[in-house]
């Protein structure tokens, strides 16, 4: 027992991350898919998916994956453009991935959306990790 509280306690942040990701991987499917099968534009409908679960993202990853202080303006200023800035990276390879998945090959946009939420929630992470929630305020 000792030792799997020991493993927890040792990948509690990754636990909480791919909890919230998946989460917010859920809301982005979802809104896309709704979207979607009204026969509307795809790619509006992956933007306004986006959206939605970047600021799911945000609020939970700050909160509970990497409990970041909220410290001044300022700094949570910078801390949420940082986020919005390297989600604008990830949403570009989520255009560009569900436009060859979807219009190039013709596959299933459910899959399509789910392969591109894989790559995207891996990019995220580390750009979240590495980047953007640091516990030291500047």
């Amino acid at each position: 027992m000792n030792k799997l509280i020991e493993l927890f306690e040792k990948y509690k942040q990754v636990i909480a991350y791919l909890f919230w990701g998946g989460t917010t991987t859920v809301v982005n499917i979802g809104i896309f898919e709704l979207w979607h099968l009204q026969g509307l534009n795809y790619q509006i409908g992956n933007v306004i998916a986006w959206f939605v679960s970047v600021l799911v993202a945000y609020i939970s990853n700050k909160l509970w994956v990497f409990k970041t202080p909220f410290g001044s303006f300022k700094e949570v200023s910078r801390e949420s453009s940082s986020f919005f800035f390297y989600r604008s990276i990830t949403l570009l390879m989520d255009i560009v991935i569900t436009w060859v998945g979807i219009s190039l090959l013709g596959w299933n946009s459910l899959l399509v959306k789910i392969i591109d939420n894989v790559i995207v929630v891996v990019a995220n992470y580390f750009f979240s990790k590495w980047y953007i929630f640091k516990k030291t305020i500047h």
